[in-house]
């Protein structure tokens, strides 16, 4: 049984930098089930943000909710100021916010090179786009290596890079990861938060939820933890990282996080 957060949340102040993303009182609603009961959140420009919780906190749903693929009940969501809760999906994404989903998603059939222009199906700047494209196979070889395989036939990690890299195609002012590590081995899990913190210093704002909180925590500026569709705490990372509350539910018993 997975261990839960108690008491009051517990609450410190965000950075003070220029909000990109708000969320305020969000309620989802999956028939009878509340996904989400009400959380607020704010992700600041160029931040790292994670969010951590339990299978079934209600991760994904919020990833989801921001992204206009579930429906929101109650509460809104601004991006730049401006209300997008009652956008579609496409027209959230032309404001800039991409999702990566969890389990990568690429489309299998199609060639990797074919899976990057699927990426960029909304931009018209041919040669932004082909300047995007050689800097995606700059920062992932091996992906030019395999640009003519099917991406069904690539490895997991492989297909992980090609599900960023097609966000990254994008252009996103705001990326929204689920799940990156998820199955990958230890090598691998650290390339891709390699790859993170890599888009940070580009000045990429990045939400992450993740199932290993140490690296999440380790990369994330700030950070909120879910239960049960409620946020119980939210906090600086490295506070998270320090909290016993935190280090005994989601660290294995040990606080220890490398930076």
């Amino acid at each position: 049984m997975e261990p839960t957060m108690s008491g009051s949340e517990t609450r410190t102040d965000a950075p003070r930098t220029r909000t990109l993303l708000e969320v305020e009182d969000l309620v989802v609603r999956y028939g009878r089930v509340e996904a989400l009961r009400g959380i607020s959140l704010t992700v600041p420009e160029g931040a790292i943000v994670s969010l951590l919780g339990a299978n079934g906190a209600g991760k994904t749903t919020t990833l989801s909710a921001i992204s206009g693929v579930a429906p929101v009940r109650a509460g809104r969501i601004l991006f730049e100021g401006d209300a997008i809760t009652d956008l579609p999906a496409h027209r959230i994404v032309q404001r800039g916010i991409v999702q990566v989903p969890e389990g990568r998603q690429v489309i299998a059939y199609l060639s990797v090179d074919e899976n990057l222009t699927m990426g960029a199906y909304q931009r018209r700047d041919h040669a932004g786009i082909r300047a995007d494209r050689a800097a995606i196979y700059d920062r992932f070889p091996v992906l030019r290596e395999r640009r003519s395989l099917a991406a069904g036939s690539l490895s997991g990690g492989e297909q992980q890079m090609l599900a960023i890299s097609r966000a990254l195609m994008a252009r996103p002012r705001l990326l929204l990861l689920d799940e990156p590590s998820m199955g990958l081995a230890p090598l691998l899990v650290a390339e891709i938060f390699r790859v993170l913190a890599e888009l940070q210093n580009e000045g990429k704002t990045i939400l992450l939820v993740e199932q290993n909180a140490r690296k999440a925590l380790a990369i994330s500026d700030y950070a909120y933890v879910l239960e049960t569709g409620r946020i119980t705490m939210s906090g600086p990372s490295a506070a998270l990282a320090a909290d016993p509350r935190v280090e005994s539910a989601y660290l294995g018993g040990t606080a220890a996080i490398d930076r």
